[in-house]
This record gives structure tokens, sequence and C-alpha cells, in this order.
């Protein structure tokens, strides 16, 4: 049945609110027997790339461009995948996630019918620091922290706090109710896919109700804030460019 043109989607200078009404699922280079769903990249204005891939039992994602600076964070939304390379392998179920550092050759091949966030970018070095190493690691064993002292507003770092990451990821929880503490306007960009709940986002100007599988990204200086309601706690994966000077 047509929509009459209607969706919750919405494409600013400085965010985008991009909802599952309108999804398009294509094939992508690298990727065997499954599809992606291409939330943000360069072409639309963001210094990253983020993508949800959907794979059948066995299907595949090759390495992102060994051997060159791409780096590749994955977090797993459902099913069980298998990372694989020449010298590791490692096993992720939902909630678990990887970060594949610049010229990892681990394959992706999905156990069972699989879901995955998958983040890219290119590798900012840091004089005098190594480049990070590979992290695997599981959502709900990561220890949580209030943030600013609110009880009620919970987040989770998936990524060491080291001048080596130049971006973070954290999951925020809110319980129902909870809301950022301030509207913030900041120099680092944002992707964010909601994983449970919902609630009101403030993006620039514009408010947006927002649910389970949505996806948004904001850019440097966009003004933002947060507010979960219904009656279960609202929960997000967030990313942020990090430790780096913004003159690059």
């Amino acid at each position: 049945m047509h929509n009459l043109g209607h969706t919750r989607s919405a494409n600013r200078r400085d965010h985008l609110l991009h909802t599952p009404d309108a999804f398009v699922r294509t094939p992508l280079l690298g990727l065997a027997g499954g599809v992606a769903i291409v939330h943000v990249s360069p072409a639309g204005g963001a210094a990253f790339t983020q993508f949800t891939v959907e794979l059948e039992p066995g299907g595949t994602l090759d390495p992102a461009s060994p051997n060159t600076s791409t780096q590749r964070f994955v977090y797993v939304l459902s099913g069980e995948v298998d990372l694989s390379a020449p010298s590791a392998f490692h096993s992720l179920a939902a909630g678990g996630y990887a970060y594949l550092p610049p010229g990892s050759d681990f394959l992706i091949t999905a156990r069972t019918a699989a879901r995955f966030a998958v983040i890219e970018k290119p590798y900012q070095p840091l004089e005098g620091v190594a480049a990070p190493a590979l992290v695997i690691g599981s959502e709900p064993e990561v220890a949580s922290t209030a943030l600013n002292g609110d009880l009620d507003l919970q987040v989770r770092a998936l990524l060491p706090d080291a001048p080596a990451f130049d971006f973070a990821v954290n999951t925020m929880t809110y319980q129902p109710g909870a809301a950022l503490s301030q509207v913030e306007v900041h120099v680092m960009e944002h992707g964010l896919l909601m994983l449970e709940g919902g609630g009101i986002y403030r993006l620039g100007d514009a408010w947006y109700q927002v649910s389970a599988g949505d996806f948004i990204w904001m850019a440097p200086f966009c003004p933002q804030w947060f507010g979960a309601l219904g009656k279960q706690p609202a929960k997000y994966l967030i990313y942020k460019d990090w430790n780096r000077h913004p003159l690059g």
C-alpha cells in the first residue's frame, strides 16, 4: 500500500534522520549473501561511513580495504557472526563488537542470519603514538557510568579512552523520562543508531519522534538534545570523532 509520500526521514544541512520506512537495501562491494543499508557517507556530508549489513547464514563481508588507512567498527544487532583472519578467530553474538585496525584482514561470516552495524573511517595518525590494536568485546559486560551523575542516564564506552583511537563508540541508556541536561553544540560529529525504545530528538531547529531502528547523523555544531519517552528505557549506539585537533 502506498504511504502517499509520507516518511519520518528528514535530510537537512546539519543533520539526517534515516527511518526504516525509507531504507533502501543494496549490494555492496565485498558483500556476499546479503545486503547493506547505507545510512551516511562522505557523499552525504559525513567524514565517516555507517551502514547496516543483513547477512544470510554463510554470507560474508570482506575486510575493509586491507593495507590502507581504513579502520572498521562492527556491532552485532542480531544473530551470530565469525571474524576470521590467518592469525586469529573470534565469534560475536548480539551485543558483541569488534574494532578492526587499519589493514586488518578479518573476514566476517554469518553463522546464522545476522544483522550488524558497521562504522568505517580513515585513520588519522598521531605523531609519536602507535596505531590502536584489535579490540573484541561484549557491550553487556562493559561497566556503565552515570552521565554527569544522573543515575537514569548510563553510558558504556566500547573503546578505550586512549590517544591512539581517533573515534569513540558508546551506548547510552535512558530510563523513561530521562533526558540530556542541556542542548549540546560541539565540534564532534555523530552517527547514532537507536537500539531500543524511543523518545524525542532535537536536531538543529527541528524536533523528531525517534524509535528503535532509526539512524541519525549530526554534523559538527548541530544543536542536539534527546529525551526518552514511553514505558521502557531508550538505548542507542553512538559514534563521535575524538582525540584529534580540529585542524587535523
